[in-house]
């Protein structure tokens, strides 16, 4: 009898043990570098709220891809294109989970203080401007979709006149806007100004020309097994998340 009562007791302790260790395993965030700022910050609150570590990793997709085609659960995106390369990348992406969640208009980015006096789009198909873009990660094709919005041909040949960088990526263009002050206007989203405050200073886009792309978020076929990654997704587009993210420049 007291055999099987410690064969038992034994048995339900390696059951709770590992119920312990699955609930302990931590859920794996990747994406690239703008939402990031937002995304830990999320992660640190949901991570408090509820016991569960959540592990983000921003960047480049190349730093970060090896990884997360072995326990991704979650991967976020800049731009509904990025998703879509994304789930060529990773084909564990369930396509039925992926949500937008928050938007970001483009903004102009100058030099503190304004010295150029760059007031919109408008004064960058003058002569004179040397711009940085960026073309990839996300901003495929952005300056593009600004100057060219109003469908005036002019301006779209202006504005290519001044680009003096076009950078493959945000944090590539954050080093060249770094070292190159000859550079006196970055075009790119608002969230770079908010996460960078003493690097630049905001020129808005006049609604005409002002382009908005979405964070989207995605579910492995792995993370839709476990309840906590379901539950975070949700956090993410509830309003605390919203708030989060909202200090970061986006909007819902």
């Amino acid at each position: 009898m007291q055999k099987h009562l410690i064969a038992a007791i034994c048995g339900l302790a390696t059951v709770l043990s590992a119920g312990a260790a699955q609930a302990a395993q931590p859920i794996y965030v990747y994406g690239p570098g703008g939402p990031f700022p937002a995304m830990k910050q999320a992660a640190a609150a949901f991570s408090k709220a509820h016991g569960v570590e959540v592990i983000v990793i921003g960047g480049p997709t190349p730093k970060w891809l090896g990884d997360a085609k072995s326990n991704a659960d979650l991967i976020f995106s800049g731009a509904e294109t990025m998703m879509s390369d994304f789930q060529t990348a990773l084909p564990s992406i369930d396509a039925k989970t992926i949500t937008p969640l928050y938007v970001r208009p483009s903004v102009i980015l100058v030099r503190p203080g304004n010295p150029d006096h760059i007031t919109g789009i408008q004064d960058l198909f003058k002569p004179g401007h040397h711009i940085l873009v960026v073309n990839g990660a996300g901003q495929q094709g952005l300056w593009e979709d600004v100057a060219g919005r109003t469908g005036r041909l002019s301006d779209v040949a202006a504005f290519r006149r001044n680009i003096a960088v076009s950078a493959s990526n945000s944090a590539v263009a954050r080093a060249d806007w770094v070292k190159d002050k000859s550079l006196d206007a970055w075009l790119i989203w608002n969230i770079w100004q908010v996460a960078n405050p003493e690097l630049a200073q905001v020129v808005t886009i006049a609604p005409e020309y002002r382009i908005y792309r979405d964070m989207g978020i995605g579910l492995t076929i792995q993370g839709e097994t476990r309840p906590e990654v379901t539950q975070f997704a949700t956090y993410l587009a509830s309003p605390a998340g919203a708030k989060i993210f909202e200090h970061w420049g986006w909007q819902k």
